[in-house]
């Protein structure tokens, strides 16, 4: 599959196959890509906890207050994405330009992520409601959480609905030659 394809393919999965485990080739394999997504000064401003079994199930129920987010119980795998700090040159970039580089770093992290799961045929959901401090609790983490990435194989019969986009001209300006 060509990156057009894969972004053509991806979509997010709210609807998965509770009887299909992720291998663990293809986890690591996308472990892999996520861990060669580029960050600013390379400095990876995050950490990725894997959630399976019993403890996914918790993840899912940190993610599902308000009735959201009720699919994510389904999925075998919850990928819990928290903050790291700064290194130092990144940090500095940062104060200077007042810029946020993790965030966009962490956006980056969870499309290589997003990308090679879809490459494999696994489906994903970036859920950004979630319960921080319970997150917090569940996995041992001291940092703020930013994002959890259900993994898991689509369900029978969840096929891949049609892209809403704006329009290349709505959304691209040229300027210059």
């Amino acid at each position: 599959m060509n990156f057009t394809e894969i972004a053509e393919n991806r979509q997010s999965c709210r609807k998965y196959d509770p009887s299909r485990p992720v291998e663990h080739d293809k986890l690591d394999a996308i472990l892999a890509s996520a861990r060669l997504s580029p960050s600013a000064c390379n400095g990876q401003p995050y950490h990725i906890t894997v959630c399976r079994g019993d403890m996914a199930k918790q993840v899912a129920k940190a993610t599902q207050s308000m009735g959201m987010n009720k699919f994510a119980s389904d999925a075998p795998v919850m990928l819990v994405i928290s903050e790291e700090p700064y290194v130092k040159t990144a940090a500095l970039g940062a104060k200077v330009k007042h810029n946020d580089y993790r965030s966009i770093d962490i956006g980056i992290l969870s499309a290589y992520i997003t990308a090679e799961a879809t490459a494999l045929g696994l489906g994903t959901c970036i859920l950004g409601w979630f319960e921080d401090a319970k997150l917090r609790e569940l996995c041992g983490l001291d940092a703020p959480v930013r994002l959890v990435i259900t993994l898991g194989y689509p369900a029978e019969g969840d096929t891949l609905r049609a892209k809403k986009r704006k329009d290349m001209d709505e959304l691209i300006t040229f300027l210059g030659e």
